[in-house]
């Protein structure tokens, strides 16, 4: 099969395009045909060496995300057939990951995908949608209360948006620029505020919206605007942050900070599916990339975008 793998660590140049046998089938996992995968920080963390699955060898195939249909099963497997489509998410990939036309994972690592989503688009979906319900299971707000998502435009934060609105929350999003806003406000975000602008003007209006305070913060991101728009939290209220979030925010008197971590399991994949069915779902892909282009995909990285970068496999 055609694979994009490295075998040594470093900038996006060490990715190449070659030849890898097809990874073999135990038990309880399947081999998926890829039709998409998500390309994400981790992926660059993995790449230089800071975030390697366990039970990697090189030549490593990066990607944890992904999207494709079952062309085999192992005899454990339950829930899942062949010809399934599927999503995955999957840390754990020792036989290498979804940067490749075939890749095997555990079956409780997939999930067929839900109703509404475009099969393509479903594969830059998985990390982020799981970790943004993790960041609500952290925050466990009741309808109608106020959450401010920093960096709702984001891979996560777009996804986290349309997640709360599901649970019935009110949602103030702080975008990047114009573009993040205006994703954001079309993804039913009840306050759409740009992070860029002036930041007393950004807390007067969260303060209109939630004059009582917000009751909790999804911080996608750290830093001095994080820290401004923790003055817009009751008192008592929460800032949880993703793992890998630098700075990570630091807790002051009447704010506690909770960090979180995205789960991949097959009770996790059920709850995002339903939540996901529940209506329109955006997955919103900012630039698609041929495999063999990956690498042009790893620096489109480091700048800024909405949403998510997508590598086309099939």
């Amino acid at each position: 099969m055609q694979a994009a793998a490295f075998d040594e660590f470093g900038g996006p140049e060490v990715i190449t395009l070659r030849k890898l046998p097809i990874p073999k089938v135990a038990d309880d996992e399947v081999l998926i045909k890829v039709l998409s995968a998500g390309v994400g920080v981790w992926d660059a963390y993995e790449r230089q060496g800071m975030l390697v699955p366990e039970g990697s060898t090189l030549p490593i195939v990066p990607g944890s995300d992904g999207a494709g249909t079952i062309v085999a099963a192992g005899s454990k497997v339950t829930g899942l057939a062949v010809g399934d489509l599927v999503y995955v998410s999957a840390t754990t990939r020792p036989k290498g990951g979804l940067y490749a036309e075939y890749a095997v994972v555990k079956a409780e690592y997939a999930a067929k995908v839900p109703d509404g989503v475009p099969a393509e688009h479903a594969g830059a979906m998985p990390t982020d949608a799981l970790t943004a319900l993790a960041g609500l299971d952290t925050v466990s707000l009741s309808a109608g209360a106020w959450l401010l998502i920093f960096g709702a435009s984001g891979g996560q934060g777009h996804l986290a948006v349309q997640l709360a609105k599901r649970q019935g929350l009110n949602v103030i999003a702080v975008a990047s620029g114009v573009d993040g806003v205006a994703l954001v406000s079309r993804l039913g975000a009840d306050v759409s505020l740009d992070g860029h602008g002036d930041m007393t003007d950004v807390l007067a209006r969260i303060r209109d919206a939630a004059p009582g305070g917000v009751n909790a913060i999804l911080a996608m991101a750290g830093g001095a605007t994080l820290d401004r728009l923790t003055e817009a939290l009751a008192d008592g209220g929460v800032v949880a942050f993703a793992h890998g979030v630098r700075p990570e925010p630091q807790e002051r008197p009447g704010v506690m900070v909770r960090p979180y971590d995205g789960e991949s399991s097959p009770r996790q994949l059920q709850r995002l599916n339903e939540l996901i069915e529940a209506g329109p779902f955006v997955v919103h892909v900012a630039e698609k990339f041929p495999l063999g282009k990956v690498r042009d995909a790893h620096q489109r990285l480091q700048t800024s975008y909405a949403g998510k970068l997508l590598l086309t496999v099939a």
